[in-house]
Parts: C-alpha cells; sequence; structure tokens
C-alpha cells in the first residue's frame, strides 16, 4: 500500500466501529490480543459507540489493520476453532445462548451450513423438473439453491419483470423498514448498498444482479402466468395451465412451488361509490407512472405501512392531504432509516475482510429474537396480559409520539394507539408525525360512509372534496394462491381445503393431499417480531432443495405430508399463536382471516424455525 493510499485509509479506517474491526481481525487469528484488550469496552450491550474506546486502543486497532491489508487478509479460523464463540459474544457486546450461535455464523456467512449438503450425494433419478410460480425474492432465491444443487427447475413469472413485490409496488416513498444488509440473501451480500434501508429502485437493481449473477435469466418466462395447476396422480406429474401473449398452452412439472407470497393481491375497500369517483383513484401496489397528485387534493385512505412512506413523499407536492385513519399505528424510529451509506462504512464492508460479515450478524442478534417476548401474553390474575417488556415497548413508543407531536394534543390523542405495541405491524416513521403537522395535512378519524364524485364523505355528513384517492388498505394476506386454482389429489381444490381464508401448511410449506407441491412465504410464516422475510424464505429454499434432492437420492416420485404430522404441527402452531399479543381482545389486524385465526404469521421464535427447516425429515412424508 502507498504512503498517501495508506493516509487515506487510516482517515477512513477511523471513523469506522473499531469493535467489528476487532472481530474481522480476531476471527482471522490476528487480532494480537486486541480481543482481550478491547472486551471491557465491548460487553455493554448495543447501547455501546465507537467512542466507548479508549483513543490509544483504537489506534492500535486501526495500526493492526492496516498492516493486516497490507500483507494481505489471513483465512477465517477453522469453523470448529473455539475462538469464534468468544468473538461473537464480543461483537454482539451480549452472551449470546449456545442454541443461536450456528444460526447466527451462518446467517452472517462467516461459516458454511452444517446440516445442509448442496448437492444430492447420490442420483437415483433424473430431475426432477421444478416448476416455480413467481420470480420474486422467493421464487429467485430457490432457485439459486436448485441450480446449485444441479437440479432443474422452470420459473413463470406473470409480470415483464422480477421483484414480485417490489415489481408491483413502485409508489413514492417505497423501500424497505427492514435493515438492508439483513434484507438480501446471505449467499449475495452486497457491500455496495446506498442507504442503510434501501429503496425500491435499489432492491429491484440488487435482484436483477442476483438473477445475473448465478445465471438464472434463461430459467424465467417473463409475461407467462399459471393459471391452474392439476395433480395428475397416475403419472405423478403437475399439469400446468398457462397463459402467455393471449395464448394459453399446457405444461408438466414433477414438483410445483408456489411463490407468489401473501402480499399479492391489493385489498380494495368496500367503500360505497368509490366506483363513481370522478379522478384517479391509485392502490398503492398498483401505482401508475402517469399518477401527479402535485397542487391536487389528495385523500390518502389508510394508515398503514405503505401510508406512512406515501403520504410524506406526496404531501410537500399536493395542495392538500387528507389522511383518513381507521386506527392509529405504533411507529418506531430508526436514525438510520434516512440516511445514505456513510462512505466510511462502505470502505469497510468493501476492504476489510469479514466485516460486512460480521456487522450483519450484530444486526441479526439486535434485530431478531430479543423482541420476541413482546409478542407473548403472560398468565396474568385475570387471565393472558402483556409482558413487562411490552409494557415498556409502549412506554417508548408513547414517549416518541408524545415528543415528535409536541403542542399538539389533538395530534397526540388521534394517534396513540389503545392496543400492545405488535399487536399490528410496526412501520418505521417515514416522517408521518412530522407530516401531520403541516398546515396542508389534515388527520381524518371519522369513518368513511361514501364516496361521492368529487368528495369523500364521513359518517358525521361531512363532505371533504378531493381531486384523487390514494387506497393504501394492504393486501388479501390470508387468502393465500388465490389467483391460482389448485388441485391436488383426487381434484381437490386448496382453497376448499383452506376454506377460501384459513390457510394452514406444515411449516408453512406442505399440505397434506397436495404431493410434490411447496409453498413459499405461505400460511404463518410472516415474521411479526424482527428478522428478515429473506431469512424465511432462505429457510423454506433450503428445505424444499433437500425434499427434491432426496427425491434424486432415493429415486422416489412422489412426497405428500402426512396427515398426522401436518395436524400435530398445527396444533402446537394454534397453542402459540394463542399467546400472542396478535390475539389481543379487541385487535384487528391483517394477519387474522374471516374467524379472527392468525394466519399468515409466524409465532416461532426465529431460532425456533431455522431449526425447523434445517433438515428434511423423510419420515414427516409418505413416498413413492
Amino acid at each position: 500500500m502507498k504512503a498517501n493510499e495508506q493516509m487515506t485509509s487510516r482517515t477512513t479506517a477511523e471513523q469506522v466501529d473499531p469493535f467489528l474491526i476487532v472481530a474481522s481481525l480476531a476471527s482471522r487469528g490476528v487480532d494480537d490480543g486486541l480481543l482481550d484488550e478491547a472486551a471491557p469496552y465491548a460487553m455493554r450491550g448495543m447501547a455501546r459507540v465507537a467512542t466507548d474506546m479508549p483513543a490509544d486502543l483504537r489506534r492500535k486497532v486501526v495500526d493492526r489493520l492496516l498492516a493486516d491489508l497490507s500483507a494481505g487478509p489471513a483465512k477465517p479460523l477453522p469453523a470448529n476453532d473455539g475462538r469464534w464463540r468468544k468473538i461473537i459474544d464480543f461483537a454482539t457486546g451480549a452472551s449470546v445462548p449456545d442454541e443461536y450461535v450456528d444460526m447466527l455464523t451462518e446467517e452472517a456467512g462467516l461459516l458454511p451450513r452444517r446440516e445442509f449438503r448442496e448437492k444430492p450425494a447420490v442420483v437415483k433419478r433424473q430431475g426432477p423438473q421444478v416448476a416455480i410460480v413467481g420470480a420474486g425474492l422467493s421464487g429467485i432465491g430457490l432457485a439459486i439453491y436448485l441450480k446449485q444443487a444441479g437440479i432443474p427447475f422452470v420459473i413463470y413469472e406473470k409480470n415483464m419483470g422480477p421483484g414480485g413485490t417490489w415489481w408491483d409496488n413502485r409508489y413514492p416513498g417505497c423501500g424497505v423498514d427492514t435493515t438492508t444488509h439483513l434484507y438480501s440473501y446471505s449467499f449475495a451480500l452486497n457491500p455496495s448498498w446506498t442507504r442503510y434501508f434501501a429503496k425500491q429502485g435499489e432492491l429491484m437493481s440488487y435482484i436483477e444482479a442476483c438473477i445475473d449473477c448465478f445465471g438464472l435469466r434463461p430459467h424465467i418466462k417473463f409475461g407467462c402466468s399459471v393459471s391452474g395447476a392439476e395433480y395428475d396422480a397416475a403419472n405423478q406429474q403437475w399439469r400446468l395451465t398457462l397463459t402467455a401473449g393471449g395464448e394459453t398452452s399446457q405444461q408438466t412439472a414433477d414438483v410445483l412451488v408456489s411463490a407468489v407470497g401473501q402480499l399479492n393481491v391489493p385489498s380494495i375497500p368496500p367503500i360505497k361509490g368509490l366506483d363513481n369517483f370522478a379522478g384517479d383513484v391509485v392502490h398503492t401496489a398498483r401505482w401508475r407512472s402517469d399518477i401527479d397528485v402535485a397542487g391536487k387534493r389528495v385523500a390518502l385512505i389508510g394508515s398503514g405501512a405503505s401510508a406512512v412512506q406515501v403520504g410524506p413523499s406526496i404531501a410537500p407536492a399536493v395542495s392538500r392531504l387528507l389522511a383518513f385513519q381507521r386506527s392509529p399505528q405504533w411507529l418506531s424510529s430508526r436514525p438510520l432509516y434516512h440516511q445514505s451509506t456513510r462512505k466510511e462504512d462502505l470502505w469497510a464492508f468493501e476492504n476489510v475482510p469479514l466485516y460486512l460479515k460480521w456487522y450483519r450478524l450484530t444486526l441479526y442478534w439486535t434485530f431478531g429474537d430479543r423482541l420476541y417476548n413482546v409478542l407473548m401474553m403472560e398468565n396474568g390474575p385475570s387471565g393472558r396480559q402483556v409482558s413487562a417488556q411490552s409494557d415498556d415497548l409502549r412506554r417508548m413508543f408513547t414517549t416518541y409520539i408524545n415528543e415528535k407531536l409536541a403542542g399538539r394534543p389533538d395530534l397526540i390523542a388521534k394517534s396513540t394507539p389503545d392496543y400492545p405495541p405488535m399487536a399490528k405491524r410496526v412501520p418505521i416513521d417515514f416522517g408521518w408525525y412530522d407530516m401531520l403537522k403541516r398546515d396542508n395535512v389534515d388527520l381524518i378519524t371519522d369513518a368513511i360512509d361514501h364516496i361521492e364524485a368529487d368528495a369523500v364523505v364521513t359518517a358525521d355528513g361531512r363532505r371533504h372534496p378531493v381531486d384523487a384517492i390514494v387506497l393504501a388498505t394492504g393486501f388479501q394476506a390470508t387468502r393465500m394462491l388465490q389467483s391460482v386454482s389448485i388441485r391436488g389429489r383426487d381434484g381437490a381444490e386448496l382453497q376448499s381445503v383452506w376454506s377460501g381464508d384459513d390457510p394452514r401448511a406444515y411449516l408453512g410449506l406442505m399440505v397434506p393431499g397436495f404431493p410434490n407441491h411447496f409453498i413459499m412465504y405461505g400460511p404463518n410464516t410472516n415474521l411479526g417480531h424482527g428478522g428478515s422475510l429473506i431469512f424465511q424464505i432462505e429457510c423454506q429454499a433450503r428445505y424444499i432443495t433437500a425434499a427434491v434432492g432426496h427425491m434424486v437420492e432415493t429415486g422416489a416420485r412422489e412426497l405428500e405430508v402426512r396427515q398426522d404430522v401436518y395436524e400435530d404441527y398445527n396444533e402446537k402452531l394454534d397453542a402459540l399463536l394463542d399467546r400472542t399479543v396478535w390475539n389481543s381482545p379487541g385487535v384487528n389486524n391483517w394477519f387474522k382471516n374471516s374467524r379472527g385465526r392468525v394466519a399468515t404469521n409466524s409465532p416461532w421464535r426465529l431460532v425456533d424455525y431455522w431449526r425447523l427447516t434445517r433438515k428434511f425429515n423423510p419420515a414427516d412424508c409418505t413416498a413413492a
């Protein structure tokens, strides 16, 4: 390294998290005792900051890092080296329970997966051919695992491009509310995210890059929808009905994977007169490029995750924004939410070996199961009650509301929920509270009675003239796979088995009577307390790949989950769901179906679901 380059690197390295530098050096066996020297300052929990480390020790850390970069980085410690355990506690600033160690190191990409065999050990049948419905993150993630295993597949995507929900959702402000360095595949970490919480366009670029990096494009049929799938028991295959370019055709597959997810069919509220509105009406998931709200009076119906993003994004441009709120939401604050990635972090992610992976590991620990107890109610003298941790979170969120809306008691009263935190999805505050204080914004909590050609009329009889309506009303999440008619053994129709909106599956993946059929992001797999949807996707992708690999190894042509296994799993799942705040009295959320059962969300800890899906157990299925 040249002198001027080293000076530039030193200046940059001095602004990087020194604890993660030490973890990076230690996990390659070149820390020279820095881990022990820095440990007293690290074990302060995640409240620590870089300045907790004394200046002289920070200089030593930077010196050792620059020497390491000049010499050429050493290889990581062997997977069985006992030092990993110590470094994990150091990096997280906590005493991490043993059950999390393998999960954290694998999901961070620090160590190889211990229980997952990438390729089948033996081959007793060629194929089988897998049909994947949907080229969103689930379908793409599965395809990458299948390709690495040498299993042939085709992806059918109804849109003209990939991305699924990120293709559909293009409304102003659209982006993740999970930190981006978790919202990415463990095998395709991106050191170049321009924001800590990426926007839709950058997410689409990441998906496209993954498709090209892993050579998936020849395997994807864009503009091709699967309208029906029927199991042919005689030939042990699925017969698919495809529609592309106005033409209908038939195709067969040995294995069918539904990867269309939960959030793909918009929920349009049954408001009287909506169809007669004279201006533009657009759902956030169907935003059009020709929509222009500048200078208009706009009704924003809904106050959930998409509303919290689109509202503040359009408020400065519209003449008036009328936010119609059925119930208030708890919103969380993330200091990095609106920030571009610091150039110093970008440098470290790109140049310091393992730094990005340690950063990801600490995020998994910080924003994972540490919040799980907030979900679970406790037995109290008068029945189930929220936990002390839930009460603490309520106080924190309430304080945040009071601070953001100081001087506006009217808005505080309208914006403070009366239900426990986490009982509904908790979006990040995109600027919602600041938006509410704008002179051109009105928060309306009266129920909508009907809509006229140029106005929204509330139950109190008041007319609210508007020029456009934005529906931020979510999705028909509990009516999973409704866009595809799936018929299994003996012609059983999946929607009938599920009674329309009561979907169930073993591990969220398999349903008895539907052999060789797997579901990704299926029933009770949505995360409600932390982690990342892509964590769930990879758990499911590995399980499916292992199951199909079992067919390759054994020559089996048919796999079907046993009825007793399916029932036992759902009995345990329902018992756990019953203890969650999602079932708090009087709480209405999109997690529940028409019967009041939570059909979308997973009640498991991340580590529980990771363990449940870590191996495919042939004994759970019948095979032929």
